[in-house]
């Protein structure tokens, strides 16, 4: 028996699909059949070449603009997507906001904190009401959100990053539970230290200290991580919900 993973017939919504992982999910899904709305919160150039790029692989896509910690936002994003596309089957939480100087407890300041809020759970909260209940209407969906292995790690000075992705895991936990019963899959993959475009071309793909610390002795690339995350969104995974799946080369491997 092979297997393959097919995604023709599906709609794909990719938010921080601009980004470094965002983009590289985005050409994956695309390379399996999948129609992709590319979400982009200032970067609009670079949303609509990556749209014309995914075009160019004879699939359908739109560029669109929101907001994701603004629900009225993402609101509009969902009209612009259904009327271009259809109503996804596949939600990636995939965006972040700017990342901040991480500093000790005692030193961060407090907006951080309620700025990684808003980006990693209430992004999810929008995007599960946007989104979620046509996936239940339909009787089948997988929506995927991109955590952290920071989530496990608790490092110091990570508190801001951490607490929030740590609230997003317990968000699509319970989502899980709620929308298990219509065939709704809710997952999360939690990427370690990644080797992304970025770093190709700044030759900074190696770090001996953090290589040092993973059992499999490297950084993990932006395509393994795009690999995981369109398994999760196939069929293959119809029997897969409420999972923490750690792409960190054994950096951080959940307990039982």
């Amino acid at each position: 028996m092979s297997l393959s993973i097919d995604l023709r017939g599906r709609v794909a919504l990719i938010t921080g699909a601009t980004g470094q992982l965002g983009r590289v999910m985005a050409r994956t899904f695309a390379g399996c059949g999948a129609d992709v709305a590319l979400h982009f919160h200032s970067n609009r150039a670079r949303g609509e070449a990556l749209q014309a790029e995914l075009v160019a692989l004879g699939v359908r896509a739109c560029a669109v603009q929101a907001d994701v910690a603004d629900f009225g936002s993402v609101m509009a994003m969902r009209d612009t997507v259904v009327s271009a596309l259809g109503a996804p089957d596949i939600v990636v939480a995939c965006a972040v906001s700017q990342v901040h100087p991480w500093s000790t407890v005692l030193e961060e300041d407090l907006a951080d904190y309620e700025d990684q809020f808003r980006s990693s759970v209430m992004h999810n909260v929008h995007l599960a009401k946007a989104f979620v209940p046509a996936m239940v209407a339909r009787g089948r969906g997988r929506y995927i959100g991109i955590n952290t292995e920071c989530a496990m790690q608790c490092g110091p000075t990570q508190s801001a990053y951490a607490a929030a992705k740590r609230g997003m895991d317990g968000v699509l936990r319970v989502l899980a539970r709620e929308v298990g019963a219509h065939q709704v899959t809710v997952n999360q993959v939690a990427p370690g230290w990644t080797i992304s475009e970025r770093d190709r071309e700044q030759g900074t793909e190696h770090n001996a200290g953090y290589a040092a610390s993973v059992p499999l002795g490297r950084r993990g690339t932006d395509q393994e991580i795009a690999n995981v995350v369109a398994f999760l969104a196939s069929d293959l995974a119809s029997f897969i919900t409420g999972a923490y799946i750690p792409v960190s080369g054994g950096s951080v491997m959940p307990a039982i």
